[in-house]
Order: structure tokens, then sequence, then C-alpha cells
């Protein structure tokens, strides 16, 4: 069975199988893929897999889910800088290029997914860090990722496993 967890922009909603929740994404709204640039703020429409991800070890413990997990650190990053040779991966801090640090004490990022966007090779400039995480308790948009609640992201991380679809619609 080749299941897959759907993002619905319009709806707003994240299904799989009996599991549904409501989620957030772009300040800027939705973009085909193909044409999203970095910093557009806009989430990336299209069909991704899931890599692996990132939890908070001082905050939670180790999440049931066959997905790879790995704890985050207080120099892990992430680089956002099109121009450098580790542009949309993963990065130890400091780090002397643009990058995103993903020890956060705002809980967005006590749990990270990481998607397949633009990764096989990252074309400079094209995104990065498009991840599925936590939600702000505001519900304010994000810069282009997909945000659920923490309780949402709970519940849906023991159905996961690497490789799975993920589709931004």
């Amino acid at each position: 069975m080749n299941r897959s967890v759907q993002f619905d922009t319009q709806a707003g909603l994240a299904t799989l199988d009996d599991w549904t929740a409501p989620f957030g994404f772009g300040r800027e709204g939705t973009v085909p893929a193909a044409e999203g640039h970095e910093g557009d703020a806009k989430t990336p429409l299209g069909p991704y897999h899931l890599r692996f991800g990132f939890y908070r070890a001082d905050r939670l413990p180790e999440p049931s889910t066959a997905l790879t997990m790995h704890a985050i650190r207080t120099d892990d990053g992430w680089c956002d800088a099109p121009d450098d040779a580790a542009y949309n991966r993963f990065v130890a801090l400091p780090y002397p290029a643009s990058h995103e640090r993903l020890w956060r004490a705002d809980g967005a990022y006590d749990v990270v997914l990481v998607l397949s966007h633009n990764d096989d090779p990252p074309i400079p400039g094209r995104g990065s860090a498009i991840f599925v995480h936590c939600r702000q308790p505001d519900h304010r948009p994000t810069l282009g990722c997909l945000a659920l609640a923490a309780p949402d992201m709970a519940a849906l991380l023991p159905r996961l496993r690497a490789g799975m679809g993920v589709a931004v619609i």
C-alpha cells in the first residue's frame, strides 16, 4: 500500500488514513515547487518524501516512530545561503554562510520533519529548509514550511516512516 500524508492547503487539513489535523503554511500562500525561490515565504506545492526528523530531547522523549529521528543539539543548523556548497543541508554551527538555527526557544522546532524539497541535488535559490514542524500557539503562518500543533504532530509521528510520500496540494 502506497500511503502518503496529504497537506491540502485549500482546506487547511492534513490527512493520513483516519488521522486528520489542521495545519499552517506559508505567510504568502503557495507556489508550484519549480517556481518558488529562497525567501518568498510561500509553501511549495508538490509531491515529496519524508527523509528523517529532528526533535528536542531536552523537551520531549524520543518520538515513537519508524522515521529516523535525531536529537537536536545547540550547534545544529540548516544552510539557507544559495551560493554556499551546503545550501539546503544540515550544518554544524558556527557556520560562516547564512543558516537557520535548529535549536529554537519558541518550540517551533521541537519536532522537525525533513522533506525532499530541493535536495537531490539542491538548486541554488529554489528554496531551503522546507520542513513539517510544530505550529506556534498563535497559529501564525510560516515562512514556507508546514506546521502542525504539537499534539497533532505527536499523533502523526507513530504513523510515519522514511520515504513515505507527502503531497502538498
